[in-house]
């Protein structure tokens, strides 16, 4: 549903919904002064506490987590421009977000930066009842918001290409217009890099015969202007799958044939009974076993597409959905794409995977030369026969500060200072470090672990502080001394 309200109205609210933030803020004494000591490399170049790689919604509640815990230098790149941070206007295509509106996603606990306290401040309550999803675009314009108002600082359109170790130190290569200089230095790195974060986009082996011009990834950019008129055909039925689906068709697709390997559509999204503060608060101190056997069976059940992302494709008569159909081989004939399958043989103009993501830091450039010394969980877990799984085995093992760790310990002792705050880490601490529901009670563990970090490493500053500090609280006029009465 689209509300209106004039210009007048909407900056109205805006601005008053800005300085019932500000209040929010200054009731608490947030952000907290700084008390991280500086430090400066040898050579004079500045040091950061922490980089964050990523300026979507986690990058953002991180950062605002560390400036409210008085860490304040500290700086975020995103290789976006500003407004196409994280996925929502580039490669999501779903009409409304599949979370519920009344969820407080980056909030960190203050009512006022809400999605419910931003749309009620430009379109009232009567409008907020009658909102049912919460539209995509929506959702970027209040992330835009909350940056804004909390006045984070992003830099855009900046690349982090390669992080190594340089002494107890991260030096960061950095490319893009965006950047300010080559390299940085910092003691922590947050990568707040998404669902593609610790790996790449999920591509089967069966496209590897196909010339890329046929085909595309639902994390691509694709022209859906030029699927009109053509045959579209889609493997896989997750949410991704379904709206590319969705894309095409409404630009004009001929047909759309989904390829499922699976015998029949999920239709229970498992992890909406499952998730409560309890599982939260619980899921990362339970044992190895438990947290594999939770994950396993999620995956094994997968998570359906949202019931209106599903009818938004149904309701075209063009629009086919073949079960048991998983792909064998793939080839060209003359200009039509063909793939072989189950149940015969599918002929089209245009293929698109709907495969999802897969776990693999091997795959991440910014790790590249060292990826290979992180603790994954195939590394010090072996499930049960009946519950083995080589892409949960690929997630990486990280601490509850969400730090990677060494497979083998003292050989990169540096990788303690990234925080895989992404996808990745979600078989090791649950769902609070990429989807909207648990991440400000992530944001809430990674800061905390970090200040106590910063802390214990300066230990011997603060011990000097500790002893130097000399404002007196009394001016010596407050009192008079008395000599004891004679006795009696």
């Amino acid at each position: 549903m689209t509300v209106t309200s004039s210009p007048s109205q909407v900056g109205a609210g805006l601005e008053a919904l800005n300085e019932r933030v500000r209040y929010d803020l200054a009731c608490l004494n947030l952000p907290r002064e700084n008390w991280v000591p500086s430090r400066a490399a040898h050579d004079g170049r500045h040091i950061y506490d922490v980089v964050i790689i990523g300026g979507g919604q986690c990058g953002m509640v991180a950062a605002f987590a560390l400036l409210a815990a008085g860490i304040r230098n500290i700086r975020v790149f995103d290789r976006n421009a500003a407004g196409l941070e994280g996925p929502w206007m580039n490669y999501a295509r779903m009409e409304t977000l599949r979370s519920p509106k009344t969820l407080p996603g980056p909030s960190y606990g203050f009512a006022s930066l809400t999605f419910r306290a931003w749309h009620e401040a430009q379109f009232g309550n009567e409008a907020w009842e009658a909102l049912d999803k919460i539209p995509r675009p929506m959702w970027m314009d209040y992330l835009c918001w909350y940056r804004q108002v909390l006045a984070l600082p992003i830099d855009n359109n900046v690349n982090v290409e390669h992080v190594k170790p340089e002494g107890d130190l991260l030096s960061l290569e950095l490319s893009g217009t965006g950047a300010r200089s080559g390299s940085v230095l910092t003691r922590k790195l947050i990568m707040a890099t998404g669902r593609e974060g610790t790996g790449a986009p999920k591509i089967p082996g069966f496209v590897a015969t196909l010339p890329e011009r046929v085909w595309a990834h639902t994390a691509d950019d694709i022209d859906f202007t030029a699927l009109k008129g053509k045959r579209v055909i889609v493997v896989g039925v997750g949410a991704s799958a379904i709206d590319n689906a969705a894309e095409a068709l409404e630009n004009g697709a001929q047909s759309v044939r989904f390829l499922i390997r699976r015998p029949q559509m999920p239709t229970v999204n498992k992890m909406m009974g499952i998730g409560s503060f309890g599982f939260t608060q619980g899921y990362a101190g339970l044992s190895d076993d438990w947290r594999w056997r939770f994950m396993h069976y999620s995956f094994i059940t997968q998570t359906p597409p949202p019931r209106g992302s599903t009818l938004r494709v149904s309701r075209h008569d063009n629009a086919y959905f073949h079960f048991d159909c998983g792909v064998r081989s793939t080839r060209i004939d003359g200009d039509d794409v063909v793939l072989e399958t189950q149940q015969g043989e599918v002929r089209g103009d245009f293929l698109i995977m709907g495969t999802g993501f897969e776990v693999d830091p091997l795959a991440r450039t910014e790790l590249a030369g060292y990826a290979d010394r992180i603790l994954l969980w195939r590394d010090c877990y072996q499930p049960p026969r009946e519950l083995e799984d080589d892409e949960l085995g690929k997630f990486p093992y990280v601490g509850r500060d969400f730090a990677f760790q060494e497979r083998e310990p003292g050989s990169a002792p540096w990788l303690r200072h990234i925080h895989c705050f992404n996808y990745g880490a979600s078989v090791s601490l649950g769902k609070v470090s990429g989807d909207i529901p648990g991440i400000s009670e992530g944001a809430s563990w990674l800061v905390n672990a970090i200040a106590a970090c910063f802390y214990q490493q300066d230990v011997e500053r603060h011990w000097q502080q500790f002893q130097d500090y000399d404002t007196p609280e009394l001016l010596g006029d407050e009192w008079q001394a008395s000599p004891l009465p004679s006795p009696l």
